[in-house]
């Protein structure tokens, strides 16, 4: 997924404001941590002529306090809408003159700003994101127009029966956990926020010992971290957050009654946290379930019964936790028998296993999928950021190779048993219960 398997490894230590310690690495894939604590990872791609220039900061609203919940999201509307020295109009204009991309978004863990753009225009890059990201202005008036736009985006989402099962289903895995609240926040939450209480939010999280800067696309690696070091302003410290694993067991299911066309339903069991070794036997395992149109269960829901237009598999993989699900949209009147084929086909992977002929069209397909995902800069930056920030380091394609040739028919058995046969969990958000 990554740089030139074999390359020369680069590892030195030089000054610049401070000490840069350059971790051993591919040439075309190098990363420095800076004194002041923030880590810094790029990836050369010499046949761009692209940037994307992307900051990671390790909060996100499974670490808001329930009076915060939304905060995370907040923050990432606001970091656009002005500095110390723009406006949100000069931000956007800065970056359309130049045809750049310039976007957020917000997940239970971590929040994501990126611009991409040319080359050229890397240190205009620099400069525009370590402003946002360091000097928001937090005006008045710019706070409150934004709080609108959340709480609109709060009554958009609820309006899509299709994105609320999928929050049902967090409620009912983690009962009384973060983890279980919505992205967004609620309504409550979004209306009594004040401008102080994001802006201590920033203070707190917005620090560069949780943050990591990726970058990938026609870039210098020493460049990149001079300049993003001449740009901290003496901003010092932080640390990731603390977390602890939910506690609570998940419920059996939730119904979320709604007068739908469809009936939306989410079957899932437990699964392993986002650091547990079983989650690449268990990435084979999805696929085969539900992850493309070959997979059982698109095969045998829509393509021999015509039950459904959408059925797909996902995993989840959180700090102590994690969970597999497959998702399907039904007529009311079909919900029940969907529900069955999911779950029957949950208990035949768990009891038979998989076949040797599924097990190396799924591998071929994460692998041929790994290679294909790697061929913008946007996609290398997201998957160096997102490494570096989740597991402390970016796997070499090589060393993926490896995990993947490694993996066996038997050891994917064996992890489909143990976590396929544990209780599940069903949510569902339409007109009846199909469990009633």
């Amino acid at each position: 997924m990554t740089a030139v398997p074999g390359a020369i490894h680069d590892v030195g230590v030089r000054d610049l404001a401070g000490s840069v310690r350059d971790l051993a690495g591919p040439l075309t894939l190098r990363s420095s941590t800076l004194d002041e604590g923030m880590t810094i990872v790029t990836e050369r791609m010499p046949d761009v002529r692209s940037v994307c220039l992307g900051f990671w900061v390790g909060t996100g609203s499974v670490d808001e306090a329930p009076a915060q919940a939304g905060a995370s999201h907040f923050l990432e509307h606001l970091l656009f809408k002005g500095t110390d020295t723009r406006s949100a109009r000069s931000i956007a204009e800065s970056v359309d003159s130049v045809g750049g991309d310039l976007n957020a978004f917000t997940t239970k863990e971590y929040t994501t700003f990126y611009v991409r753009l040319l080359a050229d225009d890397l240190d205009m890059g620099l400069d525009l994101m370590s402003d946002i990201i360091w000097s928001p202005a937090f005006r008045p008036d710019e706070f409150e127009s934004e709080r609108q736009v959340i709480l609109e985006e709060i009554l958009m989402h609820c309006d899509e029966p299709a994105d609320l099962v999928h929050d049902e289903l967090a409620r009912a895995l983690f009962p009384g956990h973060p983890l279980g609240r919505e992205v967004l926040g609620e309504q409550p939450t979004i209306s009594a926020m004040t401008v102080d209480d994001v802006a201590g939010f920033h203070a707190e999280h917005y620090r560069p010992a949780n943050i990591v800067v990726a970058a990938a696309g026609l870039i210098e690696h020493d460049r990149v971290v001079d300049g993003l070091s001449a740009r901290l302003g003496g901003r010092s410290g932080g640390e990731p957050p603390s977390r602890h694993a939910p506690s609570a067991a998940a419920h059996r299911g939730a119904f979320l009654a709604k007068e739908t066309e469809q009936a939306h339903l989410l079957v899932a069991t437990p699964g392993p946290d986002r650091d547990d070794d079983d989650r690449h036997p268990l990435a084979v395992v999805e696929h085969i379930l539900g992850g493309g149109m070959s997979s059982r269960l698109f095969q045998s829901i829509r393509e021999e019964r015509g039950l459904a237009y959408s059925v797909y598999s996902y995993r989840l993989g959180f700090k102590g936790t994690g969970a597999l699900a497959v998702y399907a949209g039904t007529s009311p009147t079909n919900a029940t028998q969907v529900l069955d084929l999911i779950e029957s086909e949950f208990d035949r992977v768990a009891a038979e296993g998989v076949t040797e002929a599924e097990f190396e069209a799924a591998r071929g397909h994460v692998r041929g999928a790994m290679s294909l995902g790697l061929e913008d800069s946007g996609a290398r930056m997201s998957r160096i950021g997102h490494s570096q920030l989740v597991h402390g380091r970016v796997l070499t394609l090589s060393e993926v190779e490896e995990r993947l040739a490694s993996l066996e028919v038997d050891q994917v058995n064996e992890v489909a048993a143990r976590w396929l046969s544990r209780p599940r969990t069903v949510a569902c958000v339409g007109p009846m219960d199909p469990r009633a």
